[in-house]
């Protein structure tokens, strides 16, 4: 049986070889798997975890790619549909800055995974899987929007029920709209997880303890907000605490709050305290920005315990 079904966006990352130049100056590409929902899915799958992600592809060969990078990784592709008149989305890096890259999104006129529907829906899955993550960026349009809040409203707070702030203003026609869409969905999970920028969009401040404030209040047992250099601040109702950051040499800062993501399912799934949970998920997202790529620069187990 599924331990974690994410949620949400899949692409192709094409990174360049060349490193700090912009785009114009690139000369050639490296393929990884990419895609918020699909990269955390591959990073609890490199912790033992049984993963799959619900999302969709076009009908070309980067669809294919992503299929059987899912299924190398050891993440199920069952879940993942087909939009046959669209193209499975293309993201190009820039590595200019590394630790905060540009992203070039090719998603038009709609990105496969924004179309998804309720007749897509794993129904069974929602209900009895232990760990379901959803993502801010699945509620930026219709028809993902009525579909992820279908789901939120069938789960019920069941189990564990993260929502990854994953905040993209490209996605969005302005902050109030995500503001609104957002915040919708913190009354409908029990985790909330996300950086400072994230956490002023969804609630209006950020303070991170003032955000961590608001954000139990609507509900939410378990606040994670990371605050880069200063470290990851965690709350519960119980209280808060801060966990001092991992300081490592960065390669490439994305892909690291993926990692974060992986390992903050594996600790929720294994029943850590929260500063267990989030010194574990902070040491594998500083793993991921010391190396180049999303899906292929996960961390195990033993990796991030010796960093540990």
């Amino acid at each position: 049986m599924l331990e974690a079904l994410t949620i949400g966006r899949v692409g192709v990352d094409l990174y360049p070889e060349q490193s700090g130049v912009p785009l114009a100056g690139v000369r050639s590409f490296a393929k990884s798997l990419g895609g918020t929902a699909t990269n955390v899915a591959v990073a609890a799958a490199r912790l033992g975890r049984r993963t799959a992600v619900l999302t969709k592809v076009g009908p070309d060969g980067f669809g294919d790619y992503v299929r059987q990078a899912l299924t190398g990784f050891g993440v199920s592709p069952e879940h993942v549909g087909t939009a046959e008149d669209l193209q499975t989305p293309v993201v190009f890096c820039a590595l200019d800055p590394p630790e905060d890259p540009p992203l070039l999104f090719y998603r038009s006129p709609i990105a496969p995974d924004l179309t998804l529907g309720e007749q897509d829906v794993p129904w069974d899955v929602v209900d009895e899987v232990p760990l379901l993550w959803v993502t801010g960026t699945g509620v930026c349009t219709e028809p993902a929007r009525g579909t992820q809040r279908a789901i939120l409203e069938r789960r019920a707070r069941r189990g564990h029920t993260v929502l990854d702030l994953d905040y993209r203003p490209m996605f969005w026609p302005d902050v109030a709209t995500a503001r609104a869409e957002i915040g919708w969905m913190l009354d409908h999970v029990t985790v909330a997880v996300g950086n400072r920028t994230e956490v002023e969009v969804a609630v209006g401040t950020g303070d991170p303890d003032e955000a961590a404030r608001r954000l139990l209040d609507r509900g939410v047992r378990l606040a994670v907000i990371k605050k880069g250099a200063d470290g990851v601040l965690v709350a519960t109702p119980e209280g808060s605490w801060t966990v001092r950051p991992q300081r490592v040499e960065v390669v490439c800062g994305l892909g690291a709050g993926d990692g974060f993501g992986g390992a903050l399912i594996h600790g929720l799934l294994s029943g850590w305290d929260p500063v267990r949970l989030a010194t574990y998920a902070n040491a594998a997202g500083a793993l991921v920005a010391s190396r180049l790529a999303c899906a292929d620069a996960m961390p195990t187990a033993a990796e991030i315990e010796e960093v540990l």
